[in-house]
């Protein structure tokens, strides 16, 4: 069975997820400018209406993520604010001026998430060598990554989905994400092998 995570950025959104298909909820606001943190009032509205666990977005703005050290502060704010409320994980991505993983900023985020479950979000998109960037998320104890796979969608990214679902083995779960709809999930699932995937609109999932 293939789990879906449906990406919400309101209370209508988060009612439809669950009664329509998701097994987790990503909650953020703002999915036009691809998400970004929730208020504190969202966030408190959304926890009481949960039926299903919350993934939490942690990102102070649209835009690239190169954060200053006021942004990155920012972040560890609410990291910390999260840790005090039954959200199951943290979604984040920080990346340095030449797009690859900021190991130092990264690491202290997955830390101060502690206990929930990270995952480094599409930012991961952006970095050159995907396969480098794997490695490095799974030695910071990252336990998942959104992406598309090196393309503008995951169904065109499946070469690309399949060689990093064959490199990360069980030590880290590839979670493709962009344009993932009923249409095209069982043909995504069937040519890269992943367990999870991400979405905007819910949907049944069958066993696979």
């Amino acid at each position: 069975m293939t789990l879906l995570e449906v990406c919400v950025d309101s209370l209508e959104g988060l009612v439809r997820a669950q009664a329509g298909g998701a097994a987790r909820i990503e909650l953020c606001e703002r999915l036009d400018l691809g998400g970004i943190s929730p208020t504190r009032e969202f966030l408190e509205r959304a926890l009481a209406a949960a039926k299903l666990p919350l993934h939490v977005m942690v990102r102070p703005r649209g835009g690239d993520f190169v954060y200053s050290e006021t942004e990155f502060q920012t972040m560890t704010r609410e990291l910390q604010r999260l840790r005090d409320l039954p959200v199951a994980g943290a979604v984040f991505g920080v990346l340095k001026p030449d797009s690859t993983i900021d190991l130092r900023r990264t690491r202290e985020l997955v830390e101060r998430s502690r206990p929930m479950s990270v995952t480094f979000h599409r930012a991961f998109d952006d970095v050159p060598d995907k396969l480098a960037a794997l490695e490095q998320l799974i030695e910071l104890g990252v336990e998942r990554v959104l992406t598309s796979g090196d393309a503008p969608n995951a169904f065109d990214g499946r070469a690309m989905l399949r060689r990093l679902v064959a490199e990360a083995g069980e030590r880290i779960v590839i979670l493709p994400g962009g344009g993932v709809r009923a249409h095209n999930a069982g043909q995504i699932i069937a040519e890269t092998g992943v367990r999870e995937l991400h979405s905007s609109t819910p949907f049944q999932l069958g066993a696979h």
